[in-house]
């Protein structure tokens, strides 16, 4: 479950707590975070152009399994008061999944293009979405994907032994048993697939952000924000990559952050607790 989640102009950290810590801008109420508690993961709906940069949410999970949302509702995204028994939460440009306790996805936002329509899944682990598309994780290892197909981001179905995936604006990346990564044709880091040793992996807009067993970290992609630049980085245990910035959470629950820092995001550097 994602400890940090980074957005287009936004950065979300769920501490050991149960408290949540934003920075970066929140003119639509997507930082109003303050009253959250027992929360156990977080995820932030990116936005899919820059004309629409106030149009972002937060999506919180708590330990009994419910969920809360915050943000810009023009969708109904935000609409998951009611989610009972949630184990795992993905929020993406207009909407929010849920998984279910018995594998089944709940879904709230906008259904364009079957970005939505999750409601057929079985057997799910994870979620995770794009701009335009959604992926599911199967207990058994395989994928799944629903919405717009455009650039490939949605041939998963021959992929097997993942234990993660993460979909970017476009693209679709995995992560399987054997710490390898693979990636749909339209990603932006083809090279990805000569990672190894890799246990976390996140997709931002256009960088793809590889976790390794030693802790130190791996990008691909656009690095014009130097969103890219986490080389010197040591001893991290979660990583998240936004649309230009990337967090890392260390060891002693703090975070690390590159990349663009307009509108304040990236000033993580006095988080504290973050959960490990």
């Amino acid at each position: 479950m994602a400890v940090v989640a980074a957005g287009r102009r936004h950065s979300v950290g769920c501490r050991a707590e149960g408290t949540v810590v934003v920075a970066g801008d929140g003119r639509a109420g997507e930082c109003d975070v303050g009253a959250w508690t027992d929360i156990v993961a977080v995820a932030v709906g990116n936005v899919h152009t820059a004309a629409n940069t106030g149009r972002a949410h937060t999506v919180g999970l708590r330990r009994d399994g419910t969920v809360v949302a915050t943000g810009w509702n023009g969708d109904g995204q935000c609409e998951v008061h009611g989610w009972r028994g949630v184990s795992a939460v993905a929020a993406g440009w207009r909407r929010t999944l849920g998984v279910l306790a018995d594998g089944t996805v709940a879904a709230a936002g906008r259904d364009a293009e079957g970005r939505c329509d999750v409601a057929h899944w079985r057997g799910i682990r994870v979620v995770a979405c794009g701009d335009w598309h959604s992926v599911g994780l199967r207990a058994d290892g395989t994928a799944l994907a629903t919405g717009n197909d455009r650039r490939g981001q949605c041939r998963v179905d021959d992929w097997r032994d993942l234990v993660a995936v993460a979909a970017g604006s476009l693209y679709t990346v995995g992560l399987r048993a054997d710490g390898t990564v693979v990636s749909t044709p339209g990603g932006p880091a083809p090279g990805v697939s000569r990672w190894r040793d890799v246990v976390a992996v996140s997709a931002g807009s256009h960088h793809v952000v590889g976790l390794r067993a030693d802790g130190a970290v791996l990008a691909a992609g656009d690095n014009g924000h130097g969103q890219c630049d986490v080389g010197a980085w040591r001893h991290i245990v979660a990583v998240a990559a936004g649309s230009s910035h990337t967090l890392g959470v260390r060891a002693d629950g703090t975070v690390a952050a590159v990349g663009s820092n307009a509108d304040g995001r990236c000033e993580v550097h006095g988080w504290r607790g973050i959960r490990t």
